[in-house]
């Protein structure tokens, strides 16, 4: 027998076990039944399994003894959603059917959700016959079922764009709702940071933001555009009448058994209105230092600023760059009974427990600068503005670090360096910038290769000239490599998550002689280098050695100079 082939036996060998285990501590053997393990015991056991999903669908199918049905299968079944709410179809992973001679069926990819079944009983009045699907499969029949369903109730549009009584009450309805909470679901499950709702002539296009790059929804919405739209600005308490200015709000949802903030900003188009639903969890673990991604020098530097009394701290990179992580990470540091730490943001990414936070509301004139104006007289220790904008909060900013407080910010800027140029050109001098100014993170997000599929390459001659990035990255002949593969936990992309690559630009004393009112960021930054300063590419370099990223996502993100 081939060694590949034993090592898989034993491995299913050892599922089995894990489904014994699960099933003898609820008092019940394999063939007696649904287990009262959990909702979601089997996905959690798979997805830290090297299974494919259709591997541990077979593994659960021969260990519980039930039937097994392909896609081709599910797609064939008469389906009988409509007895069911789309949240408990979604949420169980089960598809309710019903057999050739009329009997009902339930397929599940957890038979041991003894909860899905006993619900499923008594929607049906009796109880189901089961059968074994894989999670994705389930996933897949239920999006087609329930799009089928929702376009055969889709009711018709408002003959007069003006009458808003007649879009609310559209916006209002079942198949509106649906359509919304299941785009909502779906972002969560795919772990988006972003929903794009854009109208154009003839279509509506869905994308979501998953590790930073935008990916199109394919399933059809099952809604009008401007039903849509208008649905989600009822949500975010905006008004649904005004279609011709842009309009920003925020809701906090459910969504399934996550709890979650949204943001929505909409903009009238050539089309319609377009909206950008930003989703940002609650409950998103511990903020540590060491879980940023810095390395081991930059991660000393940025404690050792973090242990100051007082100074500036800069962040600056490009909008989703994971600058407020960041910041709230250091915040999270540095939050101890013994300081009082006041915020001012826009808006309030991460609630942390302790600490003062405030959100700008420019409509009644609480903007950066008056906030920051009010924290000095608050007898604060620790200050984060969430962003320089204008000359006027980069002032009051400067002053409050160099009159005893440490002062956390950002800055929308290239590179690190480039932060010393901003800040002179929004007319903080340069004597109070070396007296002031600790340090300066430049980072990016890089998306990080899946762990399950990941492949592994020694690059040759023939890789270097048919690649050049990877010359042109520092890669010799004889270097390791890791490119992305693609399997269902990572959703074909090869990717999973992502990392930040940073460089960390500290005030030492060859950078404080080098700032002058007219020093460029080329100049800083060969002073920094001198002093040991590590590029962002450098890091992402090091990452992808270290089969963290791949070469391609380094050139993504950085830039080679």
């Amino acid at each position: 027998m081939p060694i590949e082939q034993t090592s898989a036996d034993c491995f299913r060998a050892h599922i089995r076990a894990a489904f014994a285990t699960r099933a003898d501590e609820h008092g019940q053997g394999a063939q007696t039944g649904p287990t009262p393990v959990g909702a979601s015991s089997l996905r959690m056991l798979w997805e830290a399994t090297e299974l494919s999903a259709h591997d541990f669908a077979d593994e659960v199918a021969r260990f519980w003894k039930l039937s097994r049905l392909s896609l081709p299968e599910l797609m064939a079944l008469p389906a009988a959603t409509s007895q069911f709410s789309v949240r408990f179809l979604q949420e169980a992973c089960v598809l309710p059917a019903r057999t050739a001679d009329g009997r009902h069926l339930l397929v599940v990819a957890d038979p041991s959700d003894e909860a899905a079944v006993r619900a499923a009983a008594i929607v049906f009045g009796a109880p189901p016959r089961l059968a074994i699907a894989s999670f994705e499969d389930i996933a897949t029949a239920l999006s087609e079922h329930l799009g089928r369903q929702t376009a055969a109730v889709q009711p018709a549009a408002p003959t007069d764009d003006d009458d808003v009584e007649s879009l609310r009450d559209l916006a209002s309805g079942a198949p509106v709702v649906r359509a919304v909470t299941e785009l909502m679901e779906r972002a969560v499950e795919l772990r988006a940071s972003d929903i794009h709702i854009e109208p154009f002539r003839n279509s509506l296009v869905v994308r979501m933001r998953v590790d930073g790059l935008l990916r199109p929804v394919p399933d059809r919405i099952g809604a009008l555009p401007q039903a849509l739209v208008s649905r989600i600005k009822i949500l975010a308490g905006l008004n649904i009448a005004e279609r011709r200015l842009p309009q920003d709000g925020a809701a906090r949802l459910r969504v399934g058994r996550t709890e979650i903030d949204i943001r929505v900003a909409t903009m009238p188009t050539q089309h319609g209105e377009s909206a950008v639903i930003r989703l940002l969890p609650r409950d998103r673990g511990v903020l540590e230092i060491g879980k940023l991604g810095l390395s081991v020098a930059d991660e000393t530097k940025i404690r050792r600023m973090l242990d100051l009394p007082h100074g500036m701290v800069v962040v600056t990179g490009p909008t989703g760059s994971g600058k407020t992580t960041t910041l709230a990470t250091m915040l999270h540091r540095l939050n101890e009974p013994s300081r009082k730490i006041l915020t001012i943001e826009d808006p309030v990414e991460y609630e942390i427990p302790g600490i003062n936070q405030s959100q700008v509301k420019p409509a009644i004139g609480l903007t950066f600068a008056s906030a920051l104006r009010a924290f000095v007289r608050q007898d604060p220790d620790v200050i984060m503005v969430g962003e320089v904008r204008d000359p006027e909060t980069a002032h009051i900013a400067v002053h409050a670090a160099l009159t005893g407080h440490l002062v956390l910010t950002t800055l929308h800027t290239e590179t690190a360096a480039a932060a010393f140029a901003r800040l002179l050109d929004l007319g903080v001098e340069s004597f109070l910038l070396r007296s002031t100014l600790r340090a300066v993170i430049a980072q990016r997000l890089v998306r990080v290769l899946c762990e399950r599929c990941k492949v592994r390459q020694t690059l040759d001659q023939e890789d270097l000239a048919a690649e050049p990035r990877y010359g042109l990255l520092g890669f010799a002949a004889g270097d390791v490599v890791h490119e992305p593969g693609g399997c269902e936990r990572c959703q074909g992309t090869g990717y999973r998550g992502r990392l930040g690559v940073f460089e960390v630009l500290e005030m030492s004393d060859a950078v404080r002689q080098a700032v002058g009112p007219h020093t460029d960021a080329a100049t800083i930054e060969d002073a920094g280098r001198r002093e040991g300063m590590t590029l962002m590419v450098e890091d992402a370099v090091a990452k992808c050695r270290a089969g963290i990223t791949a070469a391609a996502e380094v050139l993504r993100v950085t830039t080679v100079r």
